[in-house]
């Protein structure tokens, strides 16, 4: 039987304990003040004007803009201190990341088996960035109850591989079944900002954006805040990701309902100090499920649309 949306999410935080473990707080204490979550519909206006023309991440034809990352033969190991060392960069291609024709239209195939990021070799400010994925319901995950899982990775800088052995780091667009649009900081050096309410129907960590809740830095403990909703269309079937980012914010939009906004995202210094992480590369990920993405562009901004509740 087919698992519900957003299950198995307990088992996928147990998978990252290293990292809560590096925190100092508690997952209660950190939440203690949390007002409880309220649905609210979201609407996405004062869309802007591309400032100048849009630029295809994606030819069609192949993956020669693209550099590819392996982890580990063995994804078991991407979350435990001091495995093996990875697979690493692959030049001359891998068979986790191909170029097909899915529904009469060139796609990138992500296999999902082994884990690891494909990466866009151009570095991107200020933009608008629109996307298409598909589920094909085939998954490699370490214990099939989890969901599909994927991600389109933004701000991405740094050594390929330097987290986990197997990610750059970066700012999260969550491409989760039933969680897509959550924001995940990748690696201890990168924190965002956004507005949270507790939600106590979510596993675990009941971190959900809500306009006008509570102001929190995203870091361990609770290394995630979920998406306002679930705007994901049934696995076999196109959705279509909208990503705004000007300077350190940004707005995750999913089949035109915005879901989630950050702001203040942050790169962690090793002297202590901090500064706006404002560009960087765009990775896709490999992370046990057979993903596929299609149509993908980005074109300049100069300024943000806005987030209303109806």
């Amino acid at each position: 039987m087919r698992h519900m949306k957003g299950s198995g999410l307990l088992a996928l935080l147990l998978m990252i304990s290293p990292i809560q473990a590096m925190a100092e707080e508690t997952v209660e204490q950190v939440m203690a003040d949390d007002p409880a979550f309220t649905p609210q519909r979201l609407v996405l206006v004062d869309i802007p004007t591309h400032t100048g023309p849009a630029e295809s991440l994606f030819n069609g034809r192949d993956l020669a803009d693209w550099d590819i990352w392996l982890g580990y033969e063995d994804p078991a190991l991407t979350f435990l201190p001091d495995p093996a060392k990875p697979i690493g960069a692959r030049p001359d291609g891998d068979p986790m990341f191909t170029v097909v024709v899915e529904d009469g239209e060139p796609a990138m195939r992500v296999d999902g088996k082994t884990w690891g990021a494909i990466v866009h070799r151009g570095d991107y400010g200020d933009y608008h960035l629109r996307m298409e994925f598909k589920w094909s319901g085939e998954r490699y995950a370490p214990r099939l109850d989890l969901p599909e899982n994927n991600g389109l990775l933004y701000h991405s800088h740094g050594e390929q591989g330097s987290v986990f052995g197997t990610w750059m780091p970066s700012v999260e667009f969550e491409i989760m079944y039933g969680s897509t649009g959550m924001v995940v900081p990748v690696g201890t050096a990168v924190t965002v900002d956004t507005e949270v309410g507790r939600d106590p129907k979510l596993v675990e960590l009941q971190r959900r954006f809500m306009v006008g809740g509570r102001p929190v830095t995203v870091k361990p403990p609770v290394w995630n805040v979920e998406a306002a909703t679930d705007a994901e269309k049934p696995v076999g079937e196109w959705n279509v990701l909208d990503l705004y980012v000007l300077g350190d914010r940004a707005i995750h939009v999913v089949n035109g309902v915005p879901v989630m906004e950050v702001t203040g995202i942050v790169r962690l210094l090793p002297d202590g100090g901090s500064e706006p992480l404002t560009r960087g590369r765009i990775q896709f990920q490999s992370e046990g499920a057979v993903t596929y993405f299609r149509r993908i562009t980005l074109a300049p901004i100069d300024k943000m649309p806005r987030i209303l509740v109806q």
